[in-house]
């Protein structure tokens, strides 16, 4: 989760380096989102079939392996590659984290599993700009910008001797086959949006990008259909139409969608307002969001307790506290853009992050809440790649606009437009979030 954002506050940095140009610095942020995106279903149904500490513990090896090869990447498109595979080694790990969740715990201590999933997967989104744009300025050993990458490889090797150690082992009861077919069309449904969406605008929009948008409903109309016919069938196909009959499933996956579309554009629109628009170094805009991350964490902690108690009012005053922050943020940047600096965003980004932190784990517990134990990996492969594909279509779209505005109306202008249109997303969000549960357990 962390290293999806890390790079943001470091491309400057890469492209000084490497001389990257535009469209291969959104490849180093978008291949890691679409190959990630693309195969954690996959990663999840493996998981059930062999084992989810098994796919765990080869998922970290190979993420710290793809890891090491992004850090000593020679040139850009070396990095581009090695960010692939580093999103496809993260799409092994990361579904087995969830299953894990559901198959060894119930009652209060699934509870607790999944707040601290939750605050986790939060926090990291918001630290990996924080860590990246201190690792690039402190530039350890004269490594630079590779250490956001080299960082990876102790953490691996740590991950590892506690995972061997505390993970137990777990998988379905009755594993089945691979669904080759709804593999293939989930993978090329994914791509042909995700592809030309993060990489069309900065290639200029060539002509395999139109071909793939239009290959895109096609694609999605026919996985649909494959896997309603699998599961009327008797086999067990990727995504089990019968999963997303379930109301809470449905209801929890409907709301992520406008929530990781705003978020994941937010995120990446703050990294180069920040650096190129007000003028921070690295470390500064990485310390910006630090008081968003102390009141996700803040949030992340107290909003299970009180979802326990309050039902999904406490998922829908978070959704409120993330529109007063964006106003917040809307108006900081608007009448206060000159002499800007992190300590005047921090009241705004505060009230964003507590209000996130209040909205996030309910919303993911509630949507695992009554997956079938055998379905557990397919379950928060589903979920997960939910979250990363909107997130990745959230830096497409809010980071395309605001590209693409900056240049007429100015950063800060452009900016205000971003921020407004991701108030739409949150009014959407609010709107959805009535399809929650009343009571949250």
């Amino acid at each position: 989760m962390l290293d999806f954002f890390i790079v943001n506050v470091a491309l400057p940095t890469i492209d000084q380096d490497l001389h990257a140009g535009p469209a291969l610095l959104e490849m180093v942020v978008g291949g890691y989102g679409v190959a990630y995106a693309v195969l954690l279903v996959l990663g999840g149904r493996l998981g059930d079939m062999a084992g989810r500490r098994r796919l765990f513990l080869w998922g970290l090896v190979a993420f710290g392996l793809t890891s090491l090869a992004c850090g000593l990447a020679p040139d850009a498109w070396t990095l581009v590659a090695a960010r692939v595979a580093q999103g496809a080694a993260s799409a092994l790990l990361m579904p087995q984290v969830l299953a894990t969740i559901q198959a060894t715990t119930s009652g209060g201590a699934r509870t607790r599993a999944m707040s601290a999933y939750s605050g986790t997967a939060g926090v990291a989104s918001a630290v990996g700009q924080v860590l990246g744009g201190v690792l690039v300025s402190v530039d350890l050993w004269g490594t630079g910008w590779r250490s956001i990458f080299l960082v990876n490889v102790p953490a691996t090797v740590l991950a590892l001797f506690a995972a061997v150690r505390w993970i137990p082992e777990s998988r379905s009861e009755h594993p089945t086959r691979v669904d080759g077919r709804g593999t293939a069309l989930l993978s090329l449904t994914l791509v042909s949006l995700l592809l030309p969406l993060t990489e069309g605008r900065a290639a200029g929009w060539p002509v395999w990008s139109w071909v793939l948008l239009a290959v895109f409903p096609f694609a999605a109309v026919a996985f649909a259909v494959v896997e309603r016919r699998e599961e009327r069938a008797g086999r067990t196909p990727l995504v089990p139409p019968s999963l997303l009959r379930i109301g809470s499933v449905r209801g929890g996956l409907t709301m992520l969608v406008p929530f990781s579309l705003g978020w994941g554009g937010f995120m990446f629109v703050i990294a180069v307002a920040l650096q190129d628009g007000l003028r921070l170094g690295p470390m500064e805009a990485g310390l910006a969001l630090v008081p968003l991350c102390v009141a996700f964490f803040a949030g992340s902690a107290s909003g299970p307790r009180l979802a326990a108690r309050f039902g999904r009012r406490v998922v829908m005053a978070g959704v409120l506290l993330q529109a007063a922050g964006l106003l917040a943020a809307f108006a900081t940047f608007r009448f206060g853009w000159d002499g800007l600096d992190a300590l005047g965003l921090a009241p705004a980004l505060a009230v964003l992050g507590l209000g996130q932190g209040l909205l996030l784990p309910p919303t993911l517990r509630s949507v695992l809440s009554e997956v079938p134990v055998a379905q557990a990996g397919v379950g928060g492969g589903v979920m997960v790649t939910t979250q990363q594909s909107f997130m990745a279509l959230g830096v497409a779209t809010l980071g395309s606009l605001f590209v693409s505005l900056a240049p007429g109306l100015g950063m800060r202008n452009a900016l205000t437009v971003t921020l407004a249109v991701q108030l739409v997303a949150v009014a959407v969000t609010f709107a959805l979030s009535f399809r929650l549960p009343r009571r949250m357990a």
